[in-house]
């Protein structure tokens, strides 16, 4: 560790460097920051509040690129909150030295790959400047930008999809290698058992990512509510006024930005109504029924209205989550605020099969629409003739029909023949 990290001027710099910097820079900030305290190659960061992007990286692309959720996923079960640890992980399809550190909630994850063991004091103080930067990060995704909420939704939904189409590509591909390797005609019954309990483990691996994957962008409404009170619980604990928190007996998930917007909403109603001294008492609820989350605040005080921004809380981001928002003030008895949010976001218009395509398969495709056979097209794309039939079967497969003319008849945007019968 640099000495220069033993001066207290240069800690406190360090901070005002995390708390200035830009959302979508944080990592590589802060990998850039610490490299004088804890060298390394590479840095990867998982985190809870970011649908859009879940994890992000910087460092050395050649780990950094075959980085995945599920090592990241192993790792973070190992991970401390609030400590920082040196130790041996898999990473990138390695194992290899690492410095793992967690958030005292345990919610954003680093993975370092040190390039020199580090010290004691430089771990402990990687921890602290970690969960500075988280608990920044957690107040940036309650304040982000309004627009941002519907496009980070909608990310999450297409990822989501797409997960479950790689989920069905993959699965298909491995199912087949079980049984290649199974065959009575392959002569090596140990390679063949071995690759088979290989694939076998390959299978159940993929088919538990998208689990993982859901987790990074959602959480159970039970959960959400046990977190909004707990956060609550110092606050209330040792004031007059009474306060009653019913949450939702349910385990729906919940979109990760939903359940910030809900649960910043929720506690600042909460406090402002504890601010009033008149108020005694005060519930709040979450319940969920007819695909929609009601949120309700009701308190005894004078029956104030609290105006457009609902207690210093914008509606507009509430709106931004397809939520709105009611206040019911009543002089003498009383207000009771209630805000409901659909869990249901409309379905986008779907893709035609052909957008599915890649570019090479779109060029494959160009030339079956022309009329062209394989060797021709092999001869354009200056492809073997074996790779343009592969390209075929991915193709008609893809675009559910069974015979080139069916495809061609697609690509010239006209109805295949028999389709629909």
């Amino acid at each position: 560790m640099d000495q220069e990290w033993t001066r207290p001027s240069r800690v406190l710099d360090a901070v005002e460097r995390i708390l200035s910097e830009s959302r979508g820079g944080v990592l590589t900030g802060f990998s850039g920051m610490i490299a004088d305290l804890v060298p390394h190659r590479a840095a990867v960061m998982r985190t809870a509040d970011c649908p859009r992007e879940p994890v992000k990286v910087s460092g050395d692309t050649a780990i950094t690129d075959l980085a995945t959720t599920a090592e990241l996923a192993r790792l973070a079960e190992r991970a401390v909150p609030g400590a920082a640890a040196a130790t041996e992980g898999m990473l990138a399809g390695a194992v290899r030295p690492l410095v793992v550190t967690a958030s005292t909630d345990g919610g954003v994850v680093l993975v370092l790959v040190p390039t020199a063991a580090p010290s004691d004091a430089a771990l402990e103080l990687l921890a602290r400047l970690w969960n500075v930067l988280s608990l920044d990060a957690d107040r940036r995704a309650v304040e982000i930008p309004a627009a941002d909420f519907q496009s980070n939704l909608a990310i999450a939904a297409a990822r989501s999809r797409a997960i479950a189409d790689m989920e069905q590509t993959h699965a298909v591909a491995l199912t087949g290698l079980l049984s290649v390797l199974r065959s009575s005609r392959l002569p090596d019954a140990v390679a063949r058992r071995n690759a088979e309990e290989l694939a076998v483990d390959a299978l159940l691996e993929l088919r538990a990512s998208p689990v993982r994957d859901n987790e990074l962008s959602a959480d159970a409404a039970d959960d959400a509510f046990a977190a909004l009170a707990a956060g609550l619980a110092p606050v209330i604990g040792h004031a007059d006024t009474a306060v009653e928190l019913s949450g939702p007996d349910d385990t729906r998930l919940l979109p990760r930005d939903l359940v910030l917007v809900v649960q910043d909403l929720t506690e600042a109603l909460v406090l402002s109504a504890m601010e009033q001294r008149e108020v005694g008492r005060v519930h709040a609820s979450w319940r969920l029924r007819d695909s929609a989350l009601y949120v309700t605040v009701r308190d005894d005080g004078p029956g104030t209205d609290p105006g457009p921004g609902i207690a210093g809380r914008p509606v507009e981001r509430v709106a931004a989550v397809g939520g709105r928002v009611e206040a019911d003030a009543v002089p003498g008895w009383g207000t009771t605020v209630t805000a409901v949010f659909p869990l249901e976001l409309e379905e986008s218009p779907a893709a035609a099969p052909i957008d599915g395509l890649h570019a090479r398969e779109l060029e494959v495709l160009s030339g079956l629409a022309e009329g062209m056979r394989n060797r021709e097209i092999a001869q354009r794309l200056r492809l073997s003739e074996h790779t343009v039939k592969f390209h075929v079967r991915n193709i008609l497969a893809k675009l559910g029909v069974s015979t080139r003319g069916q495809a061609a008849a697609l690509a010239r945007g006209r109805r295949p023949d028999g389709a629909g019968r």
